[in-house]
């Protein structure tokens, strides 16, 4: 029996999942707006933020898919009605991905410098990046376990707590991010962009805890952990190894982008900081689109219902163009007052304002992408994802960016690079999806 799939039931997981979704860029964004309006070098303390932020990215999105590996298993063997049979794994998940976390701080840390001079960093800029970074990665185990909660309530067909995690971490990141950026004289001393890392931090903290107590107290699902591993482990490794391998690829994209933004001057890294976060807030709230696509597609996929599979991906098709339409709408009705958020150097805001229609005008093509690499994600078609982010990564976009930095089209030839790459990437999963599933729909 076809189970119902409307609007209302997609906005029910897509809207919690959108507000949810977006707390990672928002902790970005409070420190790019807060450290961009400092007194004390807000140019090269908003570009540090920009280099430090896109390796963060990196780590949290290579090591974050534990989300998408747990959240494809869960749904699908509740659409199986066999969920005691992988009530063990998100423990063991977490565990494994911490413990990776963990590792990465130790080899990450002592060469912070080294890594950020990749980025082209140099003098205050590189300074500036090592002190951000060397405080916030200490937060990346807990974002992790976050993540990976996440993913079991969304295999669940929850995604009401998370967002209420979500807000919680958010609200708490913008208190402590002005108290301890901007301090409170005769108590807290101004600790500037030092204090925009620790306030992330805690936030990310108090995040991780309140991930325990809903998954404790909300859900039968143990975080203690206990051997033998669960019989999809197996299945979940070889998920993380093909989207680790496809992340990867895709912050090949992102390091050349920020490269050479960096390459482009101080101005120019600044402004692309501010035009890259504004992405990634759109990239999330189109997210929750992507995750109500990545929820029902696991759960239809294990029920075998191919009818109702193919009417989801119509319908958020829809849903999802006209949300990437409004979401462009409005970052054009508010075009220069955003831009204001974030710095008052006339030179940064005037080289963004160049490429910020661009970032607005790939919101719907965006929305495509994303939606389709959720439904992959909860079908378990992990293998084709990465395929296609190979493509895309090494021959679209690579050969593009470095085409149009010959060029010197600067931020606006990174931007089409990027735009060219979100076709790339789109277009091929909506072929694959309705040339795999429609014969199957029609035999049933």
């Amino acid at each position: 029996m076809s189970t119902p799939i409307n609007l209302k039931h997609i906005n029910k997981l897509a809207i919690p999942a959108l507000i949810s979704g977006i707390s990672e860029p928002i902790l970005s964004l409070t420190d790019a707006a807060i450290i961009g309006n400092m007194d004390i070098n807000p140019t090269e303390s908003l570009a540090a933020v920009g280099i430090v932020t896109t390796f963060l990215s990196m780590l949290i999105w290579v090591l974050g898919q534990t989300r998408s590996a747990i959240s494809s298993i869960v749904s699908q063997y509740l659409g199986a009605d066999k969920l005691s049979e992988v009530k063990n794994l998100p423990a063991q998940a977490i565990f494994i991905i911490t413990s990776l976390s963990l590792l990465i701080i130790l080899v990450t840390y002592p060469f912070a410098a080294e890594i950020f001079k990749l980025y082209n960093a140099s003098n205050l800029i590189l300074d500036y990046s090592v002190d951000y970074y060397q405080i916030r990665v200490f937060g990346f185990p807990f974002t992790l376990f976050t993540i990976a909660v996440f993913g079991t309530f969304r295999g669940l067909q929850d995604t009401y707590h998370p967002m209420i995690i979500a807000i919680t971490g958010a609200v708490a990141n913008i208190i402590l991010d002005v108290v301890f950026v901007y301090g409170i004289e005769g108590y807290i001393p101004a600790m500037h962009i030092k204090g925009a890392a620790y306030s992330s931090v805690l936030a990310q903290i108090i995040m991780a805890l309140l991930s325990t107590y809903f998954i404790l107290k909300k859900t039968d699902i143990p975080l203690l952990v206990k051997f033998p591993f669960n019989k999809e482990i197996n299945r979940f490794i070889i998920m993380i190894a093909n989207l680790f391998i496809r992340t990867i690829a895709l912050n090949v994209a992102l390091y050349f982008g920020t490269s050479f933004a960096t390459k482009y001057g101080t101005t120019y890294i600044a402004a692309y900081t501010i035009a890259i976060n504004l992405w990634f807030l759109g990239a999330f709230l189109i997210d929750g689109y992507a995750s109500a696509g990545n929820i029902l597609s696991g759960k239809l996929f294990g029920a075998k219902d191919y009818k109702t599979l193919i009417n989801l991906s119509d319908k958020l098709i829809k849903y999802g163009v006209v949300v990437g339409i409004i979401i462009g709408a409005i970052g054009a009705l508010f075009y220069y007052p955003i831009g204001n958020i974030f710095t008052d150097d006339e030179t940064v805001l005037n080289e963004f304002y160049k490429v910020f229609w661009i970032i607005l005008a790939m919101q719907p093509l965006c929305a495509l992408a994303f939606i389709f690499d959720g439904v992959f994600k909860g079908l378990g078609k992990m293998q084709y994802l990465r395929n296609v982010l190979l493509f895309s990564t090494l021959l679209v976009f690579i050969p593009v960016i470095f085409t149009t930095d010959q060029l010197e089209l600067k931020l606006y030839g990174i931007f089409t690079a990027f735009t060219l790459w979100i076709i790339a990437r789109g277009l091929p999963l909506i072929i694959k999806f309705r040339k795999t599933f429609k014969p199957l729909a029609q035999k049933t």
